[in-house]
C-alpha cells in the first residue's frame, strides 16, 4: 500500500504544478531543454514525450531521469488518439514542441517521414491543446521551436529577420515551414496562445553524428575520410546548444503571445573553414602533427537543393527579452571537442547499427 500511496501522492502533487510537455526531449536540443527546466524549475512538472528514433537517446538524460519533477513518456506525436489521451490524462498546460525529423539529407531520401512528423504531428498537438485547454487558455502556451532553414538561402550581407518571406528549398525545411504556418493559423483562427522561435545551426554535446561537427570530430578521431559537400563554401551561423536552451527558457517565460523570435549566434562560418579549425584542434588534442587531420578531407558531390548561406538577425530577442549568447565560438567549440573526446562510449553506442547503413548510403564507402 505504501508504494501505491506514494505513486498517487506524486501524481496529486504533479497536478498542482505547472505541467509542461516537451516533445522530442531525448534528442540533441530537446535533452538540453529538458535538463535545464528540470534542474532550474523544481516546481514545474516536466513530461518528456519522445518516440526514441535513431536520434533520440535516453542516455542524454541520465543525470535527471530520477528527478521527482520529471517523467519520460515513449510515444509518437503522429498518433492522434494517443496524443489526445495524453492531454486528457496528464492535463498539460504548456507545450514546448521540439519533436521533428530534422536532417536535410534524410528528408531528400525519405520525405514522407518529415511530412508525417513535422506537419501531421504538429497539427495533432495543436488540436489536442485547443480541445483540452478551453477556458484556461490564458494560462497556457504552445511554444513551437523551428529553424532558420524555412527562410531559404541568403545572399552575402543579408540577414534573416522575423518578417523574412519563407522560401524553403528541401522537404525538411518545407515541412517545418508548413508547421510554422499552422501554428500561426491556430493562433489567428482559434486564439490559441502560441509563440515561435527560429534558430540557426546548433552545436554542443549529445548531437547525433549525422550533423557536421560531431561527424567531423568522430571521423578525425578514427582517421576516416571527412566528406565535404561541393567545395565546402556553404555558410552557416552557429549557436552553442546551451545558449539555445537559455533562449527557449527566456522566450517561454517572457515571450509575447503570437510573436516570433529569431535565435542566432552572429557567428558565420564556411563549412570548409570550420572543418579546418576542427582539424587543427584535434591534431593538438590527439598529439598529431599539425595538418595531419586535414589530409582526411574528401570533397563529395553536393547535395540537391543545398542552400548557400544562412545568417540570423536575433536583435529582436536581444532587445525585447534581453537574451544574448553566453559563449564565444572558440570557447564553445573547445568545450564541445572535449565532451566528445571524453564520451567515447556514448559516441560508439550511437554510431553502430543503422547509423553505419545510413553513412554508407549517404557518403559512399569512405569509412
Amino acid at each position: 500500500m505504501g508504494m501505491v500511496r506514494s505513486i498517487r501522492e506524486k501524481k496529486r502533487l504533479a497536478l498542482t504544478k505547472k505541467r509542461i510537455l516537451i516533445t522530442g526531449g531525448a534528442g540533441f536540443i530537446g535533452s538540453h531543454v529538458v535538463r535545464r527546466f528540470v534542474t532550474l524549475y523544481p516546481d514545474y512538472q516536466i513530461y518528456n514525450l519522445d518516440k526514441l528514433t535513431y536520434a533520440g537517446n535516453l542516455e542524454n538524460l541520465l543525470d535527471v531521469e530520477a528527478a521527482d519533477n520529471y517523467e519520460f513518456i515513449k510515444g509518437d506525436i503522429v498518433d492522434r488518439s494517443y496524443v489526445n489521451s495524453l492531454f486528457a490524462d496528464l492535463k498539460f498546460d504548456h507545450v514546448i514542441h521540439l519533436a521533428a525529423e530534422s536532417h536535410v539529407d534524410r528528408s531528400i531520401e525519405s520525405p514522407m517521414e518529415f511530412i508525417e512528423t513535422n506537419i501531421i504531428g504538429t497539427v495533432n498537438l495543436l488540436e489536442a491543446a485547443r480541445m483540452n485547454w478551453g477556458d484556461n487558455e490564458a494560462e497556457c502556451l504552445f511554444y513551437h521551436v523551428s529553424t532558420d532553414e524555412v527562410y531559404g538561402s541568403l545572399e552575402q550581407g543579408e540577414l534573416f529577420v522575423e518578417s523574412t518571406s519563407y522560401d524553403p528549398r528541401s522537404p525538411y525545411s518545407a515541412s517545418k515551414a508548413s508547421s510554422d504556418h499552422l501554428v500561426r493559423a491556430y493562433h489567428n483562427t482559434y486564439g490559441l496562445p502560441v509563440v515561435i522561435s527560429n534558430c540557426s545551426n546548433n552545436y554542443g554535446s549529445h548531437q547525433f553524428p549525422e550533423k557536421l561537427i560531431p561527424l567531423v570530430l568522430n571521423n578525425i578521431k578514427n582517421e576516416m575520410e571527412i566528406p565535404v559537400y561541393g567545395k565546402g563554401e556553404n555558410v552557416r551561423d552557429w549557436l552553442f546548444v546551451e545558449d539555445h536552451a537559455g533562449a527557449i527558457d527566456v522566450i517561454f517565460h517572457n515571450g509575447q503571445r503570437g510573436e516570433t523570435y529569431n535565435v542566432g549566434g552572429s557567428n558565420e562560418w564556411k563549412n570548409i573553414d570550420l572543418i579546418n579549425v576542427m582539424c587543427n584542434i584535434m591534431d593538438e588534442k590527439m598529439g598529431r602533427a599539425k595538418g595531419e587531420s586535414a589530409k582526411l578531407i574528401t570533397f563529395v558531390k553536393d547535395r540537391a537543393g543545398h542552400d548557400l548561406r544562412y545568417a540570423i538577425d536575433s536583435s529582436k530577442l536581444q532587445r525585447d527579452l534581453k537574451w544574448k549568447p553566453s559563449l564565444q565560438f572558440e570557447e564553445g567549440l573547445a568545450k564541445t571537442v572535449d565532451w566528445y573526446l571524453a564520451n567515447e562510449k556514448w559516441m560508439n553506442s550511437v554510431t553502430s547499427g543503422s547509423y553505419n547503413d545510413y553513412y554508407e548510403k549517404q557518403y559512399g564507402d569512405s569509412r
